[in-house]
Order: structure tokens, then sequence, then C-alpha cells
């Protein structure tokens, strides 16, 4: 290998432990920053019932590219602000028209 692709193989490779979710991007009014609503699915502990749970997380956006409707992926990392320790790191899926 030559030493381009070394270097290009250790900045694509992502961090380790770190913990990604996938949700929907429902606000992007703030300057470089998108709430991302992530959903999921689980198993009542007591009754055994499917149930569906979400959470909005404030995520940073530096360009400001990402809009309402988008799935994208979110990346846990250092604490930016007093909300926002969540960065996007990649869009899923634009949004269709509305």
């Amino acid at each position: 290998m030559s030493e381009a692709q070394v270097q290009t193989a250790t900045v694509a490779a992502p961090a380790k432990n770190t913990r990604t979710l996938v949700g929907r991007v429902v606000s992007d009014k703030r300057n470089k920053t998108v709430t991302v609503l992530v959903e999921r699915r689980v198993t009542h502990e007591l009754y055994g019932k499917i149930v569906g749970k979400s959470r909005k997380y404030q995520a940073h956006d530096e360009k400001g590219e990402y809009h309402m409707g988008d799935q994208v992926e979110i990346a846990e990392g250092r604490p930016i602000s007093k909300t926002k320790s969540w960065v996007v790191t990649r869009l899923l899926k634009k949004a269709g028209l509305v």
C-alpha cells in the first residue's frame, strides 16, 4: 500500500465504541443544529406487548445541509453545548415531497 492509501484507510475508519442511531429530522430551525426523532420498538417487561418508544436528540449539523423529513444517522461525540452531544454522520434518505 502506498502512503495515500494508508492515510485514507485510517481516516475512513469509524471510531470504535461509538453509539450510532438512525432517525428522522423533525426540526432544522436552529443554526447548525437539527432535532432528530429516533423511534424504536421494545417489548414491555411485564405484559410482553410490543410498545413503540421515541426520543428526540439534538445533533450538530455544521453545514446546515439536513432538512425536515430527512432520514439520517447520528453518532455520539463530545459535548458541544448543554443539550448537544450527537453529530449527524450521514444522510440515509432524502425527504420526499410533502
